[in-house]
């Protein structure tokens, strides 16, 4: 999920209602922001990417 610093909390919490788990944090670099990406939640320029690469599929144990 993309997020602007406004909605950062409200995307963390979201994502951890919906996968049970923390999820990894990155902010955008300037070169990503040159792509214009918004805030899923708004229309912000987004800051953060907040979600996991592993999270989706089954888990090993």
């Amino acid at each position: 999920m993309y997020c602007c610093d406004e909605h950062i909390e409200l995307a963390i919490d979201m994502y951890v209602d919906e996968k049970e788990l923390a999820p990894e944090i990155e902010k955008i670099s300037a070169g990503q922001q040159e792509l214009s990406t918004t805030c899923d939640l708004c229309e912000n320029q987004a800051v953060y990417i907040v979600g996991n690469e592993h999270s989706v599929g089954t888990v090993d144990k």
